[in-house]
Order: structure tokens, then C-alpha cells, then sequence
């Protein structure tokens, strides 16, 4: 099977790796970018720049409204009930970052803030110092052998004390789904808000927002083959309506005097100062230009190549591959092999994939590893990528050895 991809060709940047000999594959990291986006990025500014929500021009009404059409692209992504959902941030770090400093007037100390062993740094700090200021405590849901949240034990450590939970969706080492619906389920049945990071899962298939159920669903532009500097928040708007304002400046309030200010509600007022005009157009272009695609055939795609690398990782001698990752992603280590030599070694052959502890340092310390091999995927790979991929294994580990 050659597993050619229909959709390389629409990303100039894996053209311009092809042409220097190099193979990407590190998309969870941060994705490719069609053409669609760069001919957004770029026409904004050659049509001329203007700033939006405040000018009585029509240069910033232009701007205005094709920053609104993207607010409206997002929510239809992530089918939210309506663009006043969606927030604009500078990323999922940011997006969490905003709801645990946004919520954290709603709990008393003793509350308990749920997480789970695999979180990504950016979904596990915020809550973790939120934790430290507050005097809650942090709970931390198990996983099973293959990698999954266990839901025995989120039922159990789920309770009346439980104020938030806090998950990702699919996890960025072990390439897992995570039964978010049901741990959102155990969570409303105590009164708790729902956090889901979509970071990774968002770029595979189509998420709807209000069939999960879920209070706040956040992701990263750069990571959906957008531009960088961008990050989507949604939130429910009965949820929206208990955030606190954390970021203060122009256009986020409707009344001022030197004493005191009433602020705008969301999303206007979670989006205080000039916010990254030219990228968050650019990222209703690129949604635009995914939305068109045939979800299908792009699904079909990525799981046949997932397949392939699963199946040649399977035979290699001495790879121990983390869990059983089920979409775009595998982290394997080698026995006798430190991650960052083999990763020093494949990028020697122009091979691009992640070493490390991936910005899961507890989860991999769980593992007892000090880091792992992450090869990860797009919709642009194809199976010469990964054919190029093992030969560069073989030749990298026959040199460890």
C-alpha cells in the first residue's frame, strides 16, 4: 500500500522539506500550514492592516468582520450553540491558564480539582497552582494498562467535593483517547465543571462540543494547521457567565471612571488589548480550508498510516512502544538507547521526530523513563515518509548497538 496523500501538495512548507531531503514528523508538536492560510496571512496585511472592534473606517470594519467570520468558522468546527462561545486566546496554555485564575472564586478550601496521570504540562500546572493558593487538593485519575483513564477509579475519586475536572481528550504521549464523555458525565452528576484540553484530539475528526457535554473545551491554532499565537476557548454560556475577568485593558469594558469599571461579558470581555488580528483570520481560512476536505477519506488516511508505523515498530527488535495509541502518534523507547541520542541520529538522516518527556515530565516518571521517541502524524504524510522513517531507524540503532 502506498498511502499517497491527496492533501500534500496544499502544504508549501512539507514541499520545502521534501526539496532539502527532510521528513517531518513531528505534527503534535505543531502542524504544517496549507496554502489557504498563508494566502490569508498575507492578504490581510497586503490589503492593508487595521484594528478591529473600535474603528468607525471601513478598513477596520473589513477587519472586523472577517475577524468576526472566523469566530463563527470556530464554533462551527466545534458545533458550539454560537459564536459568543468561542473565545480567541494566545493558546491552550493560555485558554487554561485563563480558567484557573477565572474559577478560582468559586472554590473554598478543601474543594477538589481532578486531573488525570497523563496531562500535558499546560493542563496540569495552572490547576496545580491553583491547588498550592487555595489550600484544595489536587486528585490525580489512575490509568489502565493501555494507557486509557481508568473509570472504576474516576468513580470513586470523582465526589461531592469535586469542583473541577480537568482532562485531555487524547493524550500527546500515548495517542490514546480518553472516555471524556463519560468522565464529564461523573463529574456533572457532583456539580462540577468540566475542562476538556482538545489540543491534540481536535486535529483528528470532528468534535462537537455540545453533544460531549462539556463546560470549556480549549485548543491551539498551530497544532490545526493554523498560524501560531492563537488558541480557541469555548465555553458553555451559562459557564462563561462564572468566569472572572483576568486580563484588563481596551475594549473589554463598556463603562470606566478612574474609581471603577463594568466589564463586557464574553467573549469581547476575556479579549482585552489588540488581539493577533492577521492570525486569527488566517485560522478561519485554515478551518475553512479543513472543512472542505472529505473527513472520510482524511480519517481513512491517517489510520492506515497509523497502522503502518504501529505494525513496523511491532518488528524492530528492542522497541518498547507506551501504551496502545489508537490515532496519529506513537512514543516508543529502545532498550539500551537513550531517546535523545536516537533522536540526534534520525535527524542526521533529515528524519524530524520528538525526544523528551514531551511536556508530560509526571506521566513519564510514572513509566519510570527519563524521556521517549514521539513519531507523530499529519494529514500530508504519507507512506514514504515512514518507509524513509525505518530505514533511518535501522541505520540508527545498528550504530547504537
Amino acid at each position: 500500500m502506498s498511502l499517497i496523500s491527496p492533501w500534500r501538495a496544499d502544504f508549501p512548507g512539507i514541499q520545502a522539506f521534501d526539496a532539502e531531503g527532510q521528513t517531518y514528523l513531528d505534527s503534535a508538536a505543531t502542524a504544517q500550514k496549507p496554502q489557504a492560510m498563508l494566502d490569508s496571512l498575507l492578504g490581510y496585511y497586503a490589503s492593508g492592516a487595521a484594528n478591529v472592534h473600535r474603528a468607525q473606517h471601513l478598513p477596520g470594519e473589513r477587519a472586523t468582520r472577517a475577524f468576526e467570520d472566523s469566530r463563527t468558522q470556530a464554533a462551527r468546527w466545534l458545533n458550539a450553540a454560537g459564536s459568543e462561545e468561542i473565545l480567541f486566546t494566545r493558546g491552550s496554555t493560555e485558554s487554561l491558564n485563563l480558567l484557573a485564575y477565572g474559577l478560582e472564586h468559586l472554590l473554598q478550601p478543601g474543594d477538589e480539582i481532578v486531573i488525570s496521570a497523563l496531562e500535558h504540562h499546560a493542563n496540569l500546572l495552572p490547576w496545580q497552582q491553583l491547588a498550592l493558593r487555595g489550600g484544595l487538593k489536587l486528585v490525580v485519575l489512575p490509568l489502565d494498562a493501555s494507557g486509557q483513564i481508568d473509570l472504576q477509579q474516576a468513580a470513586v475519586l470523582i465526589g461531592p467535593r469535586t469542583r473541577v475536572l480537568a482532562v485531555a481528550q487524547l493524550s500527546n504521549v500515548l495517542g490514546r483517547w480518553q472516555p471524556v464523555r463519560e468522565l464529564i458525565a461523573l463529574a456533572q452528576g457532583h456539580g462540577a465543571l468540566s475542562v476538556i484540553d482538545g489540543a491534540q484530539g481536535v486535529v483528528h475528526g470532528r468534535h462537537d462540543v455540545q453533544a460531549l457535554g462539556c463546560d470549556f473545551y480549549v485548543c491551539s491554532s498551530h497544532k490545526l494547521y493554523g498560524p501560531d499565537g492563537v488558541g480557541l476557548l469555548y465555553g458553555r454560556r451559562a459557564a462563561l457567565a462564572q468566569l472572572r475577568h483576568w486580563q484588563f485593558g481596551g475594549e473589554m469594558m463598556l463603562d470606566a471612571d478612574y474609581q471603577q469599571a463594568r466589564f463586557r461579558p464574553a467573549p469581547l470581555g476575556f479579549e482585552a488589548g489588540t488581539p493577533a488580528i492577521s492570525s486569527v483570520i488566517a485560522l478561519g481560512a485554515t478551518l475553512d480550508y479543513l472543512l472542505h476536505l472529505d473527513a472520510a477519506a482524511v480519517a481513512g488516511h491517517e489510520a492506515a498510516l497509523h497502522a503502518k508505523l504501529l505494525a513496523g515498530l511491532a518488528v524492530r527488535d528492542g522497541v518498547r512502544r507506551l501504551g496502545e495509541p489508537q490515532v496519529a502518534l506513537a512514543s516508543f523507547t529502545v532498550a539500551e538507547v537513550h531517546s535523545a541520542d536516537l533522536a540526534h541520529l534520525l535527524s542526521e538522516q533529515g528524519i524530524a521526530v520528538r525526544a523528551g518527556h514531551h511536556c508530560a515530565m509526571p506521566l513519564l516518571k510514572s513509566l519510570g523513563l527519563p524521556g521517549a521517541i514521539r513519531v507523530s502524524l499529519g494529514l500530508y504524510n504519507d507512506g514514504a515518509d515512514l518507509e524513509r522513517f525505518f530505514s533511518a531507524l535501522d541505520k540508527a540503532l545498528e550504530l547504537l548497538r
